[in-house]
């Protein structure tokens, strides 16, 4: 194929992807999410081709900064960044052209500045030593061991049995099996080599020769054109989610295998002294009654001797304070995120080193196929994972942990009606991300289809795997997270010596009042009084947001036949508030935007009188809040259900109390205030704001879009 027919063939491919994400070709829909994957496909059969597509890649990105069309940039960049860490051969003038683009981005506002950081610094490295990228994600992603590179990930991956059916399982577990098979720590090592040696020499490189030497002993001819170098998906590891605590086992056995070989054995000093050295601090008694001279602290048995340095004996020196503070563990408040509530963006601020000596080495990324139900659980195994790491801290210091979606929803009858009701908040990841909705959300039909073909009999045919790759792309790429607040329910129960339960929601909570009749609009009994009032007689205490950002309680006294409190918005209104974490006022009870809260639908009944008789009818009242009590008055019994799943429901409820979910937080943290002076805590409490709210992060491609 001559070289206009290629890259004529490649705009159109372009052109493809950019007209689904405007969508303005309906017809286009039912190939939505393979334009991209094709695309890549092309590249990865012809890897001649890449430079290329490059260039038509940057073509389209420089007109769209003049026409100012940002709702492809974030895609478009994505795709060149994905194309570059692949390729070989590309330019020098390719890349500073990209290299000055990422940087004339950095003007923009989030999240447009944060991506054009993240590639600008990987263009930096890659042109500083050419095939570092491609090196040190093969490296990670395969566990392979580099006492240059030691980091390592990991992709584990969760289904839900109750609520994917078999077949999608055994699609998903053959797919990553058959791609498994062939990727050995060998063969991905080969591929290393041959990636960094042509990337480094270029055109000097001749590439059959250096594949004939990698390759064992063979008799086959060479091909025509030297073979493309593929790049190996990531170790992905399927878990039937069947345990509360298997995520948290899941992570552990990662960070702490039974062998650690795979780690140096300088890492492993330099790691054991940071922590010995502050378990050691954390001994030391919290109020010191010595000279206050470090050296003169009683030895005691259970004290550990630290090697004699020079830099040692002069830290031991230094004058230390009455006080001691105890270091271990540390604050790790900012784990996943800044303070805020949910739909805020932005990258993770405890990213960084936690503790001397000590360095996150690990990436777990989580990724769970399901729907809202999934979610629902993945919040509560992730607020249990952060209150263990309270009580143990072993993950937080050395393990980043990355959440990742992909919705599948069962097939049943209506779909339409089913997705909106279990798909929440993938609509919402797709209203705020353009590209996750054309690369993500796309997958929840072709999962299906996947599931319900046969099983190819023919071994010998090589068949690309559609599902694998895009969910390779996904975890690669997206790197933006979203938070998502966690909302806490307290529930109280008609029988008094039960205790009450707490839970948390994430999605959703519903109210149905036990033994109700449902009111028909305009019914009108013969006799005056007949009628039976349906639902109960609901107290509702809650706090009003205002726009003044101020706070007031509001008590109101209704009878409603049930109750929904949502926490995701269900309009495109409401889907871009905010770039940043809204930063709540220094004093405040409980910090509340229209953005930042829930929204409460009670379904109320109207009575109405007339000649005939008493008539009933409902009408839907919406308010919105971050707190609400809501208690029965009559005797009537609440039901309540929780992310939308029927395995967390709680019947004969009284009363129940909504809240954002508060960071975790540990003993240590907690006794801080017990050896503060009554001036200090007085001081604390007046100007000490609400306890940071507990975010989940979901990763995307961009965030939210502006």
């Amino acid at each position: 194929m001559e070289s206009s027919d290629v890259e004529l063939d490649l705009q159109r491919s372009v052109q493809a992807v950019l007209r689904e994400l405007s969508a303005q070709a309906p017809a286009l829909r039912s190939n939505r999410g393979m334009w991209r994957w094709s695309l890549h496909k092309k590249i990865d059969r012809d890897p001649g081709k890449s430079p290329v597509l490059v260039r038509i890649l940057l073509r389209e990105l420089e007109k769209a900064e003049h026409e100012d069309g940002r709702r492809v940039i974030i895609p478009l960049l994505h795709t060149l960044m994905y194309v570059l860490t692949k390729a070989t051969g590309i330019s020098e003038e390719l890349y500073q052209r990209t290299y000055a683009f990422c940087m004339r981005l950095l003007t923009l506002p989030a999240p447009y500045c944060t991506v054009a950081l993240d590639c600008a610094i990987k263009l930096k490295t890659e042109t500083a030593a050419p095939g570092t990228l491609y090196q040190r994600l093969v490296i990670a992603e395969q566990n392979l061991r580099s006492e240059l590179y030691p980091y390592q990930e990991r992709v584990f991956l969760f289904v839900d049995p109750e609520l994917v059916s078999p077949s999608v399982c055994s699609a998903l577990l053959l797919e990553i099996q058959a791609a498994q098979t062939q990727q050995t720590p060998e063969a991905c090592m080969r591929h290393v080599v041959a990636h960094t040696l042509q990337a480094a020499l270029g055109g000097a490189c001749r590439a059959d020769t250096l594949q004939r030497k990698l390759q064992p002993d063979s008799s086959d001819p060479l091909p025509d054109r030297p073979p493309s170098i593929p790049l190996p998906s990531p170790h992905i590891t399927l878990h039937l989610w069947t345990d509360e605590e298997q995520l948290w086992k899941e992570l552990v056995l990662f960070l702490y295998p039974k062998s650690q070989a795979h780690l140096s054995a300088d890492l492993e000093a330099l790691d054991l002294q940071g922590l010995l050295q502050d378990r050691e601090q954390a001994r030391v008694s919290v109020l010191s009654t010595d000279s206050g001279i470090e050296r003169d602290l009683p030895s005691g048995s259970d004290e550990l001797p630290i090697p004699s340095s020079p830099e040692t004996e002069h830290a031991r020196l230094q004058r230390k304070g009455g006080m001691k503070k105890r270091v271990w563990p540390p604050d790790i408040s900012n784990w996943d995120g800044p303070p805020g509530l949910h739909r805020s963006t932005g990258r993770p601020s405890g990213d960084g080193e936690l503790l001397p000596g000590v360095s996150r080495l690990h990436t777990a990324r989580v990724l769970v196929l399901g729907d809202d139900r999934m979610l629902g659980r993945l919040a509560r195994a992730y607020h249990n994972l952060r209150k263990q790491e309270t009580k143990t801290f072993c993950l937080t210091p050395r393990l980043s942990l990355q959440l990742y979606y992909i919705p599948v929803l069962t097939p049943e009858k209506p779909p339409s009606s089913r997705h909106l009701e279990f798909g929440e908040l993938a609509a919402f990841l797709g209203r705020a991300d353009p590209w996750y909705e054309s690369t993500v959300n796309t997958l929840c039909p072709a999962i299906q289809k996947l599931a319900e073909m046969p099983p190819s009999l023919d071994t010998s045919q090589t068949v690309d795997p559609f599902i694998l790759d895009v969910i390779t792309y996904y975890v690669r790429m997206g790197t933006q997270p979203i938070y998502f607040q966690i909302y806490t329910v307290k529930i109280f129960f008609r029988d008094l010596s039960q205790d009450s339960a707490e839970d948390i929601f994430l999605t959703e909570l519903k109210v149905k009042i036990q033994d109700s009749k449902l009111p028909k609009d305009g019914f009108s009994p013969r006799r005056r009084g007949a009628a039976e009032a349906p639902g109960a007689e609901l107290s509702l205490c809650y706090q009003k947001a205002l726009l003044s950002h101020r706070t007031r309680e509001v008590t109101i006294s209704l009878r409603a036949t049930g109750l929904v409190l949502k926490a995701l918005p269900a309009s495109d209104t409401d889907v871009l508030p905010v770039s940043r974490p809204p930063t709540p006022p220094p004093i405040t009870v409980a910090p509340l935007t229209d953005h930042t809260c829930l929204s409460v639908n009670v379904t109320e009944v109207v009575k109405s009188s007339n000649l005939a008789g008493r008539s009933f009818s409902t009408v839907t009242n919406t308010f919105r809040t971050a707190n609400v009590q809501i208690q029965s008055q009559d005797q009537r019994l609440l039901t309540l259900w929780l992310d939308k799943d029927h395995r967390r429901t709680f019947r004969d409820v009284t009363r129940f109390e909504v809240a954002p979910c508060p960071e975790p937080c540990s003993g240590a943290q907690k006794s801080k205030t017990l050896w503060l002076s009554s001036h200090q805590q007085k001081e604390m409490e007046t100007t000490k704001a609400m306890p940071k709210p507990l975010l989940m992060p979901i990763n995307t491609f961009s965030g939210i879009v502006q």
